[in-house]
């Protein structure tokens, strides 16, 4: 991946594993070299969410030792 920023519509999004069958309601990421991008499934225009690398790693620690 480039370090260069990319348009939003260019970037590889993926959903959850945990996202199951529905997927009526999903968060999707996508990865840059900057960070992380999260949007909402059902309505990925206008807006998303950055999120810097360690902001992620922290939201995923904490997602998994929730259990």
């Amino acid at each position: 991946m480039s370090d260069t920023p990319q348009p939003v519509s260019e970037l590889f999004w993926f959903k959850s594993s945990y996202s199951g069958g529905n997927t009526t309601e999903c968060l999707e990421a996508a990865f840059t070299p900057f960070g992380v991008l999260v949007r909402d499934s059902k309505q990925p225009k206008p807006a998303h969410i950055v999120l810097s690398a360690q902001a992620w790693s922290n939201f995923l620690t904490a997602a998994y030792t929730a259990d």
